[in-house]
């Protein structure tokens, strides 16, 4: 007797729902809280200052990750959504129609006609409403939108984001908490890239690279305008 097992393959595509707002709200609260904290050191704040600043950085951000992910992926939801009723309806008013639409994706994919046909009516028979979603509109199952899961995933990878500058600010020493600061938020962004890379299957020291040079950029941004300011007051 043969017993059958499913193969079962993990693809990185499953991982695109979570990963990309996780990475967006991790490099976030590192950029902007790293940023906030050389703006406000730079102008001569003290040590309790940059922690009260820093926390409550934090939490602002983190609700506003959430809610700025949870808006725009329903959006995406709420679109999906109405094509795929807009396509119900299309497939209850004339499924002939439907059909042919179908098999001319097919044959655009490199089918035969007679075999486009014949995938076209046993898909359509099976899940007909799954299969215009999937090949016409593009929404699978993997590629949903899922905005609850956006928007933790988001407020709670800034917040562990966040947390990492806060670190610093009440480990470094004060006289050197400038270049402590830059230096390790560099760092952390740099790791952060790798592992974005690496769990997207994309070049690791090119992961590391663009998440870091932007991070730079809005440091160095931030301090100068702390500093500016600061002399100024």
């Amino acid at each position: 007797m043969t017993s059958r097992h499913r193969h079962h393959e993990r693809h990185r595509t499953d991982r695109v729902g979570w990963l990309r707002a996780a990475v967006l709200g991790a490099n976030d609260g590192i950029v902007s809280t790293a940023s906030l904290l050389l703006g406000v050191a730079a102008a001569g704040a003290e040590q309790q200052t940059l922690l009260l600043t820093g926390v409550a950085g934090l939490v602002a951000g983190a609700m506003s990750m959430a809610a700025g992910e949870y808006v725009s992926v329903h959006s995406q939801a709420d679109t999906e959504k109405a094509d795929l009723s807009r396509e119900q309806a299309e497939l209850e008013a004339d499924p002939v129609a439907e059909k042919r639409e179908l098999t001319a994706i097919y044959r655009a994919r490199g089918l035969a006609l007679e075999l486009a046909e014949q995938v076209a009516e046993q898909l359509m028979a099976h899940d007909a409403l799954g299969a215009h979603a999937r090949d016409e509109l593009g929404i699978s199952e993997t590629l949903a939108a899922r905005p609850v899961q956006a928007a933790l995933a988001s407020a709670a990878s800034f917040s562990a984001g966040a947390v990492l500058p806060l670190l610093v600010v009440i480990l470094a020493p004060l006289a050197a908490l400038m270049p402590w600061l830059a230096i390790s938020s560099l760092a952390f962004l740099a790791l952060l890239g790798v592992l974005a890379a690496q769990a997207g299957g994309a070049g690791l020291l090119l992961g590391a690279g663009r998440v870091t040079l932007w991070g730079a950029l809005a440091m160095a941004a931030t301090a100068g305008v702390g500093a500016l300011f600061g002399t100024a007051l």
